[in-house]
């Protein structure tokens, strides 16, 4: 008859809830890489074509730093003031950049020659984008108070918009409609323009309270879903939400930072927020709900932040020239169609019906992988051979009858208290409990004084641990007093099953008190 392996109990966990599977994914962003510049870093941009080349903007330059090695490949630095706003075409062939002087400039990413310049504010500029749709057009924003767009060909503008009072600090193309441009200024408004008839036509927040969200705090940011319906804005520690459909209503407000949001990106999907503040947290939201899902700790206030189209890399700027860069591992499943289709070609030998079969320019002939199939009589006979499985050392134990010996091997700090306890309830079925805990000095007799206290107030081997603690007492109790370690491990063993047994008669009280005002609830509800 074959040796039973010892079964280990399966004890009901709580099912996890979607919070947990939320932070699970957001802490796979790790092995935090921080990169020290001059100055604080003011923006952060991914390339929207691989390999998703990044450009940090500081000081008076933009670097482009390679995903795979966070190592700078090219930089930019043919400014004559503060840069701002670096950002890559979709492309990713050029960059464009503005500087403090109202200068803006466009580069090729390779070979970092200036291609275009474009002079016509007279301050500082804090956004310089290309537009998603068009890519010959560049959006500009500065403290002048004007927002432009402009024609890259011909390095003229195309609409100028006067509109705002105040510094206009963001702005973004719509990613559906390259004639909508919704921008955020220090004046408390959100605007929505039409580079089509020039007009604003679209008035959100302000001091009257436009839209339903009256705001005096400056705007910090804006975004907007790539449906074009929804946009988002920062003004001081409040993030609105405004829906563009019905007119530019403010759908909801939300205050999960403790300072101002100055910040905000979607992840690849666009269904995650996330926003930077200068509490120095990250937050996640549920772009469904707008409930925050997980928040993020920096060493310092965050300027700026970015995540990469492939969601591998989280990107964020801080006021003390400090970049950091999370990463995770993008699973196989992750891969695009595209390469998965190209991946699976190259190894079927798939290619050969692209090339024509053509084995005489070079690429020789391609070896089958299959393997062949055993050659036999249909008719014999085949005797399938079963490899036993290893046993456990506890089990080993068990089979030769050497309860002590293994009651001590699952004694140890790498065994969970699962196995440790199957075992104990074996040993009790066997009615080898006592011969496995007879004969124990000090230090045999401590391991398991310490499991005993350990989870003595565990649901779930709180019972079994009872009774094997009234085995040890009417054991051991002859030789106390003769080992200091023993005798103060009985007595915090005590003292835990006191506290427990008060702590017990506590919940009755209470459980008898929440009876009582159900039961007078519910008569109250029938009469």
């Amino acid at each position: 008859m074959d040796y039973k392996p010892v079964v280990v109990q399966r004890h009901a966990k709580p099912a996890p809830n979607k919070h947990n599977t939320e932070s699970r994914y957001w802490r796979q962003f790790k092995y935090p890489v921080f990169i020290k510049e001059y100055a604080p870093v003011t923006c952060v941009h991914f390339a929207p074509t691989k390999p998703h080349r990044y450009a940090v903007t500081a000081a008076t330059r933009v670097q482009i730093y390679a995903p795979r090695t966070q190592k700078v490949t090219k930089t930019i630095s043919r400014f004559k003031d503060v840069a701002r706003s670096g950002h890559i075409r979709g492309d990713g062939k050029l960059v464009v950049a503005g500087d403090d002087t109202g200068l803006i400039q466009v580069f090729d990413i390779n070979s970092r020659a200036i291609l275009r310049t474009l002079n016509s504010h007279k301050q500082p500029v804090h956004v310089t984008k290309f537009s998603p749709v068009d890519h010959t057009q560049i959006l500009s924003c500065s403290d002048d108070t004007t927002v432009k767009l402009w024609d890259v060909p011909s390095q003229s503008e195309i609409v100028t918009f006067t509109d705002h009072t105040d510094y206009v600090r963001s702005g973004q193309v719509a990613p559906s409609n390259p004639n909508l441009i919704l921008t955020g200024s220090y004046d408390a408004t959100v605007r929505l323009f039409d580079a089509r008839t020039g007009d604003c036509e679209m008035t959100m927040g302000g001091p009257s309270g436009e839209g339903g969200g009256s705001n005096t705090a400056p705007v910090e940011q804006v975004l907007m879903f790539p449906s074009g319906t929804v946009a988002l804005s920062s003004a001081g520690p409040i993030l609105r939400v405004w829906d563009l459909v019905a007119g530019g209503r403010c759908t909801r407000a939300l205050s999960n930072h403790q300072k101002t949001i100055t910040a905000m990106a979607f992840n690849g999907s666009t269904t995650r927020l996330l926003t930077g503040g200068l509490d120095q947290m990250v937050k996640v939201y549920d772009v469904s709900t707008y409930k925050v899902v997980h928040t993020m700790r920096y060493p310092a206030p965050v300027l700026c932040l970015a995540v990469s189209p492939d969601e591998t890399h989280i990107a964020a700027g801080m006021t003390d020239g400090t970049l950091s860069v999370r990463r995770r591992q993008a699973k196989a499943s992750e891969t695009s169609p595209n390469d998965l289709f190209s991946a699976a070609a190259l190894r079927t030998g798939g290619y050969e019906s692209f090339l024509g079969s053509l084995p005489s320019i070079g690429q020789g002939r391609v070896k089958s992988k299959q393997k062949s199939k055993p050659v036999g009589d249909v008719d014999e006979l085949r005797v399938e051979s079963k490899r036993k499985k290893r046993l456990k050392e506890y089990d080993r134990l068990l089979k030769g009858f050497k309860y002590s010996d293994a009651l001590d091997s699952v004694l140890r700090k790498q065994v969970p208290p699962t196995t440790t306890f199957s075992l104990l309830q074996e040993l009790i079925h066997r009615d080898g409990l006592r011969t496995a805990l007879a004969g124990r000095d000090d230090v045999l007799l401590e391991p398991i004084l310490r499991l005993l206290l350990k989870h003595v107030a565990d649901p779930r081997f709180g019972e079994m641990v009872c009774d094997i603690s009234n085995v040890v007492i009417e054991m051991y109790t002859p030789v106390l007093g003769q080992s200091p370690l023993i005798d103060t491990l009985f007595l915090r063993l005590r003292k835990k099953v006191t506290a427990e047994l008060k702590f017990q008669q506590e919940l009755v009280k209470a459980r008898g008190a929440l009876e009582m005002l159900f039961a007078s609830a519910a008569l109250t509800f029938v009469q």
